[in-house]
């Protein structure tokens, strides 16, 4: 019964979180470094919020486009960070930023499109677009270009695969590293110049460890920007994201969402505005601070036990590991450590299909303990 539509690859991150979420219910140990889930959640502010209107809201169905006080919040906060102009007007609120994928996809792609992907990336982007019809064109990066895609290589590519759209994202995942500015802006004035849509996705935007970040409509205002409440702002369950969009996009998805969602979750929407206030920032930025002190154990720790190569994370979530030297395919690899060790990874094949098998991804997203411990662990395995 199923269609060809529906042929895509798993989503193998997720059925390791389904796998740990077993085990923990078993009452197995196990250390989840695997998912890139925020282990704290909503900020008090937001929790404060949704408790009142709880009680003093319907909570009907918002506009398909999103509430508004929400996207004049979001572009308050986009257009201050980045010192832009973000009119209200062009934010549309999504049902995460996986609905705003979707609604973006088919927005600016026709069946049969081309579009350029960085090679390692979200695998959720390509499983997407196969299943819309989209033909992809890999941009395989790697450390001389500190994992990110380049304007050189969009040039380089041959005319039958002029892309329709190019995607990025920065901070990377499952890489971590961050696009300079400057090699950002190429990126966005090639697209401009070839007709191609910049689509960024700046969900991890807010979690830098010193490196700076820009977002794509500092350089082009025809960028289509993709941003969440799920990564920095720790609220991964109540599925609220948004698009910043040229103007004569707003009404081609506002009318794609009215019938793909008719609006996003009115609680996450109503609660997150508190997610932008000072009093949630200040904790937030608490997060970020610990996953900088679990990314420094994972650098400390995983050369002592010969894994000494791998993608620094200048910020988001993630290390991006080489274990070419232990294992030819990550997935059965992975499947082995959550067993046998009760350590719980990623499998790069997810996010690579040309290297991956040789990689792993890690989380931040744990204490600096358990990373120390899972580090542990794995030195034993790799011992023995």
């Amino acid at each position: 019964m199923a269609s060809q539509r529906s042929q895509v690859q798993p989503f193998r991150v997720m059925q390791m979180l389904d796998r740990v979420q077993r085990r923990r219910r078993a009452g197995r140990d196990t250390i989840m470094l695997c998912a890139g889930q925020p282990a704290t959640g909503a900020p008090s502010a937001v929790l404060d919020l949704a408790e009142r209107e709880l009680r003093a809201s319907p909570l009907g169905y918002t506009e398909v486009v999103g509430d508004r006080e929400l996207r004049e919040i979001v572009a308050g906060w986009h257009s201050s960070t980045y010192g832009v102009t973000t009119p209200a007007d062009n934010v549309i609120i999504t049902t995460g930023s996986s609905g705003g994928f979707v609604a973006a996809f088919l927005a600016v792609l026709d069946h049969g499109d081309t579009v350029a992907l960085s090679c390692p990336g979200y695998p959720a982007y390509r499983n997407i677009l196969e299943a819309f019809g989209a033909r992809i064109v890999d941009l395989v990066c790697d450390d001389s270009t500190r994992f990110q895609p380049t304007a050189a290589m969009l040039e380089a590519l041959p005319a039958a695969d002029k892309p329709r759209a190019v995607i990025i994202t920065s901070p990377g995942n499952p890489t971590g590293t961050i696009i300079d500015p400057s090699e950002l802006e190429r990126i966005a004035r090639w697209c401009d110049a070839n007709g191609a849509v910049l689509i960024s996705d700046e969900d991890y935007h807010g979690m830098s460890f010193g490196r700076e970040l820009a977002t794509a409509r500092q350089f082009s205002d025809r960028a289509v920007t993709v941003g969440t409440l799920s990564k920095y702002f720790s609220m991964t369950g109540w599925r609220v994201g948004w698009l910043i969009v040229p103007d004569e996009l707003v009404t081609p998805i506002e009318n794609l969402q009215a019938s793909l969602a008719l609006s996003p979750p009115a609680i996450s929407q109503v609660a997150g505005r508190a997610a932008f206030s000072e009093a949630a920032k200040a904790e937030l930025d608490g997060y970020v601070a610990d996953y900088r002190r679990v990314r420094d154990v994972l650098l400390e720790e995983l050369p002592k036990i010969g894994l000494g190569h791998f993608a620094e994370p200048d910020g988001g979530l993630y290390l991006w590991l080489d274990v070419s030297s232990v294992t030819d395919d990550s997935e059965a690899w992975c499947g082995k450590l959550v067993e046998e060790i009760g350590v719980a990874f990623a499998p790069g094949i997810d996010f690579d299909p040309v290297h991956g098998n040789g990689w792993v991804r890690l989380s931040l997203c744990v204490s600096p303990s358990d990373a120390r411990e899972a580090c542990r662990r794995l030195g034993e395995y790799l011992g023995r």
